[in-house]
């Protein structure tokens, strides 16, 4: 009877293990159809793609690869802009309505938008498509929201090979918003080629505070909402921002940043961030930097994707899974200090490996 029950539960397993490679397999694609599916710029199959790309399945990953090489050559062709704000600055607001003018000059636009992930159900809290309904009716731009996971600073480390795929897709400007918290904007400053801070005017001190650090790192800061009464105020942060920029050292791009005045509701001051955004990219093209910064940021990817692996790698290992809990347990009682304890994991990591 018991070699009955084994023998059942056997059966039983591999039929489930076969229904689900079945399942997988009928869901996935070949390389060359996701490659060719891509440079025709099938939506669905774009989709399909970053789904694929996001996986976290051996098997997805590996396909994946393959599909990102074939296209890598059909890739860099875009322009890649980064946007973050501060809580309450309108990000959704400014991306949908400066979104809808770069489209209207008929270029086709990107928006990856990285999502707060909820730390209960793991996906997206936001939902990027529902905050900017407009712009996800209009033909020449597709809006994909990523949930930003256990990613540092929020930043889902499969954004930039969606970028990848996008720009082999076709589509010829980018945008790549932050959650805004003060934390992402480091890895998206690294994926880009124009970083753009939005800003409100007398927002306080404190709120303010979160993107001191940031201000260096922005080719341009929009000041939003400079409408009705808001006008002047903004005008006058303008100034004050523009001031204080003078006091940072000169970027070794070259280039100045500039303070613009900008309203999403009014569509006004649109048209001055885009003509700044194409002064920029052909200063910097015709510099050198453009192309320089590319090489760069490529070789910073490959250095990331290496901590992510090994990161990966070390945590999921058996060797060092089942006993993380418990050496965790120990430093937390404060009975074994914490770099001992690192290198007693990485110990067993190393051992386990050999």
């Amino acid at each position: 009877m018991v070699n009955i029950q084994i023998n059942f539960h056997r059966a039983a397993s591999k039929f489930l293990n076969f229904g689900r490679m079945a399942y997988r397999r009928k869901n996935r694609l070949s390389v060359d159809a996701y490659v060719s599916g891509v440079l025709a710029g099938d939506r669905m199959v774009l989709s399909r793609a970053v789904t694929l790309v996001e996986s976290t399945l051996v098997a997805d990953q590996a396909l994946a690869e393959e599909v990102l090489a074939k296209l890598l050559p059909h890739t860099g062709h875009s322009l890649r802009i980064g946007i973050t704000g501060v809580p309450g600055v309108g990000k959704s607001t400014f991306i949908e309505s400066f979104g809808s003018f770069v489209t209207s000059l008929g270029k086709k636009l990107a928006v990856l938008a990285i999502d707060p992930t909820s730390q209960r159900s793991r996906g997206s809290i936001m939902g990027d498509k529902t905050r900017m309904e407009k712009l996800a009716h209009d033909p020449l731009a597709y809006i994909r929201p990523s949930p930003s996971g256990d990613a540092l600073g929020g930043v889902t480390h499969k954004t930039r090979e969606t970028m990848l795929l996008c720009e082999a897709a076709g589509f010829e400007v980018i945008f790549i918003e932050t959650v805004g918290v003060g934390q992402s904007e480091t890895a998206v400053h690294g994926m880009v080629d124009f970083f753009l801070l939005l800003m409100l005017a007398g927002a306080g001190d404190e709120l303010q505070g979160i993107k001191k650090g940031i201000m260096e790192m922005a080719d341009a800061i929009a000041i939003t909402k400079a409408d009705g009464e808001n006008k002047d105020a903004a005008k006058r942060a303008r100034r004050e921002y523009q001031n204080a920029l003078h006091l940072f050292p000169l970027a070794s791009s070259g280039w100045s940043p500039k303070v613009l005045t900008c309203s999403a509701l009014d569509e006004e001051g649109l048209d001055d961030i885009w003509e700044l955004l194409l002064e920029y990219q052909q200063k910097m093209k015709e510099s050198g930097y453009f192309g320089h910064r590319r090489k760069e940021q490529n070789r910073h990817w490959m250095h990331e994707a290496i901590r992510y692996m090994l990161m990966r790698d070390f945590y999921t290992a058996d060797s060092v899974s089942g006993r993380l809990a418990g050496v965790e347990a120990v430093v937390e009682r404060n009975e074994m200090p914490a770099m001992m304890a690192a290198k007693s994991l990485l110990a067993a990591y190393h051992e386990g490996q050999s």
